[in-house]
């Protein structure tokens, strides 16, 4: 224990020393800003080349006080955890005990979350396609006035469910959805067993979830349909393509690409949205956390441990979803979901 005590010491000891040369070196440019790059004794090749190597041992001591501090306090803390028969002392131990303890209720949450947004956001895209084809469709002078009256009617429709939609709190559209179609289900001979076997909490969220999705990707497919030059466009129904055949083939797909980066924001938005859906008792992390911290009596606990697998989640989804877009050669930057203006990620 004496010689690791010591080894720590000139650990602490070195990292101050790296600090005041740091401040030297700062000092001396501030002091010497025009002619800094000639009088300065550490633009030198051999002397930058010494203090690049430095700085590897610098990183490489953080690196093993950040373990030794952080890594080994979350261990201490954990086994402390994991064996106590009453609630720890230290705010860390409570988490964790109450983390070991509610761990089954945690998980059975956790997957909910990522099952309603996974596939709720899927779905969503699908339908979002299909609404944001009637959403843009203009009278075309070749169309019959049933072909007109059709497009009139699918983007007046397009149109009133996006504003609906995206007028309206999630919370409430769960509400709506969740106990309106148990209303109808009750006007048939079924049991009210029955009626949960058929209708569950889980199915009620997966459908807000996809319809409230599906209203903000039609716009974010809007935007991205609308930010591909007209001249494409223009250029294919010259070429004897019909209004349809110059969507599908030429349009659609550079669209679809340009939103690629607002429509992976919907994924990351549907994994907090999700926790609004525990007003009508769906299962999700959000109900877990109540659950877990009723049981204990540690809602402040149990909200902190939430709170990080709400990020670890979001900064998962984010990472896989800026690989995606870099795979298809797409600017992976924030595009607004709720945003009614054309947008265009295309990069220059």
């Amino acid at each position: 224990m004496a010689n690791a005590y010591m080894v720590e010491v000139v650990m602490y000891y070195i990292l101050i020393a790296w600090l005041v040369l740091s401040a030297v070196a700062l000092v001396f440019k501030l002091a010497k800003w025009r002619t800094y790059a000639d009088e300065s004794l550490f633009t030198k090749p051999a002397v930058a080349r010494l203090l690049r190597y430095v700085s590897y041992v610098v990183w490489l001591i953080v690196a093993v006080l950040v373990v030794d501090r952080i890594g080994m306090g979350l261990a201490s803390a954990w086994a402390v955890a994991s064996t106590a028969t009453s609630m720890p002392e230290t705010t860390l131990e409570r988490m964790l005990y109450v983390l070991y303890k509610g761990r089954g209720t945690f998980y059975e949450g956790f997957k909910t979350t990522v099952l309603l947004a996974v596939f709720g956001t899927s779905i969503a895209f699908f339908l979002a396609l299909l609404l944001v084809f009637l959403r843009i469709q203009v009278v075309d002078r070749s169309d019959n006035d049933f072909v007109r009256f059709l497009k009139v009617v699918g983007s007046g429709f397009a149109k009133v469910y996006s504003t609906v939609v995206r007028g309206t709190p999630m919370m409430v559209q769960a509400m709506i959805i969740f106990f309106g179609v148990f209303g109808l289900f009750k006007m048939t001979n079924l049991t009210t067993t029955q009626i949960n076997g058929i209708w569950s909490t889980f199915a009620a969220g997966l459908v807000t979830i996809t319809l409230n999705s599906t209203a903000y990707m039609m716009e974010v497919l809007r935007g991205g349909i609308e930010s591909v030059d007209m001249g494409q466009a223009e250029a294919a129904r010259s070429l004897g393509l019909s209004q349809w055949q110059a969507m599908r083939k030429v349009v659609f797909p550079q669209g679809v690409k340009f939103a690629i980066p607002g429509l992976s924001n919907e994924l990351i938005i549907n994994i907090k949205d999700s926790s609004v859906l525990s007003v009508i008792g769906t299962f999700d992390l959000m109900f877990a956390t109540t659950t877990v911290g009723g049981t204990y009596y540690r809602q402040f606990d149990a909200a902190l441990i939430t709170s990080i697998i709400y990020l670890c989640l979001t900064m998962l989804a984010s990472w896989l979803l800026n690989r995606l877009a870099r795979r298809l050669e797409v600017a992976a930057v924030k595009v607004g979901s709720t945003s009614d203006q054309p947008i265009n990620v295309e990069e220059k």
